[in-house]
């Protein structure tokens, strides 16, 4: 999401691993050497200064009562504290948290409880990000394609080509919004499985190039909303060596990717800019390093690490070239989500000019074995 994902908390101390010197273990070991300690201290008392063993017994109970009860409170206090922030977490406030100021296991299950509202919070924010970007991202459409109907229900326009036409496009732009948030769902649910197979990267990558400019061709003109990009003034390159590479992958779901960092890079692209795919062999076995470089104003350093976050859409002075919407947001998501699932990476290099993606897919890792 534009506003990125809080990160888990972290303690700044070190971690004790599996041994503790302040302990719970170690306080009850205590508190039982001490309990010891006094009961034989004050015997010893008694048999030399002749004591009556019945004061010894009265003042050994009243000491270790004292001690234990100072113990019991130590480790009670914090578990007070925890109950109230959990409470608190069940009801919906995820701003509390547990102070984490002990170095033994109830200071571990301090940092787990906080760490879990931080969780729990960064979610909470992203569901509500979610509803208020799709909620604006439907109703652009929507209000064009009811006025575009109003009209001519109303008598002001009348129901020709052109005006159907307009009617089209907004439908087209709900229907591949509609599409990329069904993505969405997928990528959450994890219920695409990957089809993996053996193909030659030149025709392929061409294949992909090609469709690009006929279906900016046939969007001229048209709003995208979320899906391809609408410009014919970008000239789109492709650069592959060797000409018969090969690759191991999904050729749909790596489709995907390669399209939406076209479709990424020609929207920042200016007037007449270049974008341009290259693809060269990786390490394994038909593995694939792939590179997506625009001319564009590029991403800024700090902004790296967001990009690929949902409806990221940069933080660029002018975002978007010449014809261009801005798209959802998604796209990036989408491309981040199909190189996981080839255990691939995906990221932001540096360049001189514009903005480099890089992708690296494992390729046949049966292979490799």
């Amino acid at each position: 999401m534009s506003g990125g994902r809080p990160a888990p908390r972290r303690s700044p101390r070190e971690p004790w691993g599996g041994v503790r010197p302040f302990s719970i273990k170690t306080k009850l070991g205590g508190l039982v050497v001490i309990s010891v300690l006094i009961t034989t201290g004050l015997s010893m008392i008694a048999v030399t200064t002749k004591t009556e063993i019945r004061f010894i017994t009265v003042f050994s109970m009243i000491a270790t009562l004292l001690i234990t009860q100072f113990v019991a409170h130590s480790l009670t206090a914090p578990l007070d504290d925890m109950n109230a922030v959990a409470r608190s977490i069940s009801q919906g406030d995820y701003t509390r948290r547990v102070r984490e100021n002990r170095r033994d296991e109830l200071g571990d299950l301090a940092q787990t409880i906080n760490a879990m509202a931080d969780e729990l919070e960064a979610q909470d924010l992203q569901r509500k990000e979610l509803v208020a970007n799709v909620s604006h991202e439907l109703r652009t459409p929507i209000a064009g394609l009811r006025a575009v109907l109003e009209n001519v229900v109303d008598g002001i326009a009348e129901a020709d080509p052109e005006t159907m036409r307009t009617a089209l496009k907004q439908t087209e732009r709900l229907g591949r919004l509609v599409e990329t948030l069904l993505d969405l769902s997928r990528l959450d649910n994890g219920v695409v499985p990957l089809r993996k197979r053996r193909f030659e990267v030149w025709p392929y990558l061409s294949g992909v190039l090609k469709e690009a400019n006929m279906v900016a061709s046939a969007r001229a003109g048209i709003a995208s909303g979320s899906g391809s990009h609408q410009r014919t003034d970008v000239h789109l390159h492709l650069d592959v060596s060797p000409p018969e590479l090969t690759a191991h992958a999904d050729p749909e779901r790596i489709h995907q990717v390669v399209a939406n960092l076209i479709d990424n890079a020609v929207k920042h692209s200016p007037p007449h800019g270049r974008v341009t795919v290259r693809a060269r062999r990786g390490q394994q076995p038909e593995s694939l390093e792939l590179e997506v470089l625009d001319e564009g104003p590029g991403i800024p350093k700090s902004e790296w690490r967001h990009v690929f976050e949902r409806f990221n859409r940069g933080a660029v002075s002018r975002p978007h070239g010449p014809g261009s919407d801005g798209g959802t947001g998604l796209g990036l998501a989408i491309a981040r989500w199909a190189v996981d699932l080839h255990g691939g990476r995906i990221g932001v290099a540096e360049s001189e000019r514009g903005c480099r993606i890089f992708i690296s897919l494992p390729g046949d890792l049966s292979a490799s074995g």
